[in-house]
């Protein structure tokens, strides 16, 4: 008998395993499967077969447990800054002068890991943070759970929430294995530590294996397991699969005329989006571009009402608001707690397979254009001298450079290079296609198809 435990840490969580085919491969090889949710059980009615839910205990994080946690990620970026502007600019952004305890606590912390941020120091204090789960009331709720349900193996959907770590703790406690899913692209190579350290790991790409063995020293190649990702899964599987009449009708497009998507970040790392938009929409607006259409998808991570006064001004703008909907108010991290639906996975797929080309600020969202072969133009006007937020800085991230250095997009820093790059995209659709096959296949290295039943079997032989 195989027992999996599966954590789901937010709605993107949700998305990625639970509206793929990895759950329903999962209650197929598992003798049984309990998903272990940091999202309200009512979430999942619908989507289980035999599956059940244990929804758990918010954890909040108290100052000793912040403390070492912030040291050793601190540290971690200390130690990897050299050469990697994505950590140094990551590290830059904990500098506070707040009066507060933590704002004092961390100025401390820069200068002691400035000295310490050796490995065994991060692990040193990685486990001076484990330990100080130790009396915590909810935490010993999670370890009553471990000790009635008797996992085999414990799978995290995401290896960075700070509120996994008493989770982790309590299955080292109890010798239960844990594999952590690397979340996004960019994690490794420009982001913090992970939230503790787990046993195994799967990765998108080989690109991703070689990055997680960098930046984790301890972290043994057999421990580490290419299956690619079930972010893009549902782009091959039928349920969600729409017609292109279908999509004209649903946006309300002209079918005679070529469709340009702009797709939105969130105002955290993309203030300039609105910026973008206007610019395409003068464009057009102007003749500049001919004979399209514009539809404009809103990030699912925030309300979309930052663009409300474009909706008046540019009339003849479509809008894509992603079908999220807000299962829980008043949680620390309120954006994690969106929802996707079926349906806006399908308007999603809709967006990709019959739009023309996309234009993004530096997204994930290249990657899910360019698997359907879609030209990809990137936005990036903002620099240090010109008073915009300065979106340039990101072309020096690890995982931006590959992109850059791939050639698989147009990368436009002013108003005219990106009106060119559009009219050549749309005159010329098939330019760079090889190089943005290329790129995709770097990033993920395992086919769309079965990728759900890849890491369920990979869990399955680890357990």
């Amino acid at each position: 008998m195989k027992k999996l435990g599966i954590v789901i840490t937010d709605g993107v969580g949700f998305r990625n395993f639970i509206l793929s085919d990895f759950l329903s491969e999962a209650e197929k090889q598992f003798d049984e499967v309990i998903l272990l949710s940091c999202l309200p059980a009512f979430v999942y009615d619908g989507y289980l077969q035999k599956s059940k839910v244990i929804e758990l205990a918010v954890f909040q994080e108290k100052f000793p447990t912040w403390f070492f946690r912030k040291a050793k990620e601190l540290a971690h970026l200390q130690l990897h800054k050299k050469n990697n502007y994505g950590i140094t600019d990551n590290l830059n952004t904990n500098k506070t002068n707040s009066k507060t305890p933590r704002g004092y606590a961390t100025r401390f912390l820069f200068r002691w890991t400035a000295l310490f941020h050796s490995e065994n120091s991060i692990q040193s204090y990685n486990k001076l943070q484990q330990q100080s789960f130790k009396n915590n009331s909810i935490v010993k709720e999670y370890a009553s759970i471990f000790e009635r349900e008797k996992f085999d193996i414990l799978f995290f959907t995401h290896q960075r929430p700070p509120f996994i770590a008493p989770l982790v703790y309590q299955a080292e406690q109890l010798n239960i294995k844990t594999v952590s899913f690397i979340f996004s692209w960019d994690n490794l190579a420009s982001k913090g530590r992970m939230a503790a350290n787990f046993d195994a790991y799967l990765v998108w790409s080989d690109l991703m294996k070689k990055e997680l063995l960098h930046f984790y020293k301890k972290v043994l190649p057999e421990n580490v397991m290419v299956v690619g990702t079930p972010q893009f899964e549902p782009y091959v599987l039928e349920r969600y699969a729409g017609s292109k009449n279908d999509f004209y009708n649903q946006f309300d497009l002209d079918s005679s005329k070529k469709t340009i998507c702009f797709s939105c970040g969130d105002i955290a790392t993309s203030r300039n989006d609105e910026l973008y938009i206007t610019t395409i929409a003068e464009a057009i607006q102007e003749n500049k571009i001919q004979n399209v259409n514009f539809i404009v998808r809103t990030s699912p991570a925030e309300d979309p009402i930052r663009f409300e006064s474009f909706v008046a001004k540019y009339p003849f703008i479509k809008w894509n608001y992603p079908k999220w909907h807000l299962a829980r108010k008043g949680h620390q991290e309120e954006w994690s707690q969106r929802i996707p639906s079926k349906e806006d996975i399908k308007d999603l797929r809709s967006l990709l397979e019959y739009s023309d080309l996309n234009v993004n600020m530096l997204s994930t969202m290249s990657l899910d254009f360019m698997l359907f072969d879609k030209p990809v133009i990137n936005t990036v006007f903002g620099n240090r001298q010109n008073g915009l937020y300065d979106d340039q800085r990101f072309l020096d991230y690890p995982h931006i450079k590959n992109v850059v250095e791939s050639k698989a997009t147009q990368i436009v820093k002013n108003e005219q290079e990106l009106i060119t790059a559009i009219n050549h995209y749309l005159a010329f659709p098939y330019a760079d296609s090889q190089k943005r096959q290329s790129l995709v296949a770097m990033q993920v290295s395992k086919s769309l198809s079965k990728t759900g039943e890849r890491i369920v079997q990979t869990l399955l032989k680890w357990s």
